[in-house]
């Protein structure tokens, strides 16, 4: 008998060769229809620390950003939920049961590995159970046996799993609006430790590297003197209708927007990285690489947010005529411009457009459809569809949402959705 002693003292069993002959004897198994090499496991001891040690559930797409060696990473703040990070996408993850229990065992060899030659098949007709305890010592010997022992490092009774998610947005918006940029004038009000660089942010935040450009993208952040900031919006609205002033005083095409010559026209009305972060984020070159022009639907939007005012209601068609007379000529409106912005309610008793601005909803969703129901009684799905994104997930659309948590009608052929227990 072999034994191997423990730190405390005690000394515990190790198979031999011998007890692995005896157990394939009793278990009336033929030991040429056995590959050569035996493993005998060892359950964890004393000297082995796995507590750091996490089984994590991987799909196709992180899988192969770990066999291609990129970067994954968990987030989270001490009241987050914690996300887990590739370069282009957020999971949320969270701990899940095993019904039966999985072991990790380093260097555990399978079928193929444990046969020093290719596999064997059973030598003659008898199958293994019809062999006697008693067989002859010579049949034995004519397997050449080895033992290996292996050790099992942890035992998994539960594992990570990852679900795909949007990118929590919330927080990066949260962040920023507390150094809202307004001027040089006004940064002596600004807290400067609340001021975060890109790669700051970007460790902050809940998302992926290319999820948290789309998001600076979206806020239309600059970064001014090393630090990323959103402007103001009365400032920021100031700024752009001096540039967009420009089109008519050079008598411009709208897709011949001049770069050079609108930062050198504003010079002395606002510092340059903000006019040159306000341009970059409002144009995209031409096919003449020389030239800009602005993107309408970004145009149209800000001048609808500065004409929807909160709290105020405008006859549809007199908010309409507005809204088009405020954008440069060759532009046009579209109501599919106010996404996320306001709603155009034709439903009720006297047809309006008001404000509703998305960004200004709970991240709770029971509270955030209290308000959209309180605010317009009947949605169109095309309608909520903005305002309910930020809740999807690639399983889980807006429609799902809305078929546990709303009703639909059908009104002169159109689908409406209305409050689960309103009227």
């Amino acid at each position: 008998m072999e034994v191997d002693p423990v730190s405390d003292g005690t000394e515990l069993y190790v198979r031999n060769l011998e007890d692995v002959k005896s157990i394939i004897k009793h278990a009336k198994l033929d030991d040429r229809n056995l590959t050569q090499i035996t493993q005998a496991v060892y359950y964890p001891d004393g000297k082995i620390n796995a507590s750091d040690l996490k089984l994590l559930e991987l799909d196709n797409h992180l899988l192969q950003q770990i066999k291609q060696g990129q970067t994954i990473q968990f987030k989270g703040g001490l009241n987050d939920k914690v996300v887990l990070c590739t370069e282009s996408k957020t999971y949320e993850v969270k701990e899940a049961e095993i019904s039966n229990s999985l072991m990790l065992v380093p260097n555990f060899k399978f079928a193929q590995a444990t046969s020093t030659s290719p596999l064997k098949s059973p030598k003659g007709g008898n199958s293994s159970i019809d062999r006697s305890l008693n067989d002859s010592n010579e049949e034995e010997s004519a397997v050449d046996r080895s033992l290996e022992r292996v050790q099992v490092v942890k035992i998994f009774h539960e594992y990570l799993e990852c679900r795909e998610i949007k990118p929590r947005s919330k927080k990066i918006g949260e962040l920023l609006t507390m150094t809202r940029y307004s001027g040089p004038e006004n940064e002596y009000c600004i807290d400067r430790k609340l001021l975060f660089t890109y790669e700051q942010l970007l460790d902050t935040v809940q998302c992926s590297r290319k999820e948290y450009a789309d998001l600076l993208r979206q806020y239309r952040a600059i970064e001014v003197n090393g630090y990323m900031r959103i402007l103001e919006y009365d400032y920021e609205y100031r700024i752009l209708n001096v540039m967009l002033g420009l089109i008519t005083e050079n008598s411009w095409k709208l897709d011949g927007i001049d770069r050079e010559v609108t930062i050198q026209s504003l010079e002395g009305i606002a510092p340059k990285e903000i006019v040159e972060g306000i341009f970059d984020n409002y144009t995209t070159p031409t096919e003449n690489s020389s030239k800009f022009q602005y993107n309408e639907e970004m145009v149209a939007r800000v001048v609808a947010q500065n004409i929807l005012q909160p709290g105020l209601k405008f006859r549809i068609e007199e908010f309409l005529t507005t809204w088009q007379d405020a954008l440069p000529e060759g532009m046009s409106i579209d109501e599919s411009h106010l996404r996320g912005l306001g709603v155009v309610d034709r439903e009720s008793n006297m047809p309006c457009v008001r404000s509703l601005a998305e960004e200004d909803l709970p991240v709770n969703l029971h509270d955030r459809l209290r308000i959209l129901f309180k605010t317009k009684p009947k949605w169109t799905l095309d309608q909520l569809q903005p305002y309910l994104e930020y809740f999807t997930t690639p399983g889980c659309p807006v429609t799902t949402i809305l078929a546990k948590h709303a009703r639909s009608i059908t009104t002169n052929g159109q689908r409406f959705y209305v409050s689960k227990h309103g009227g």
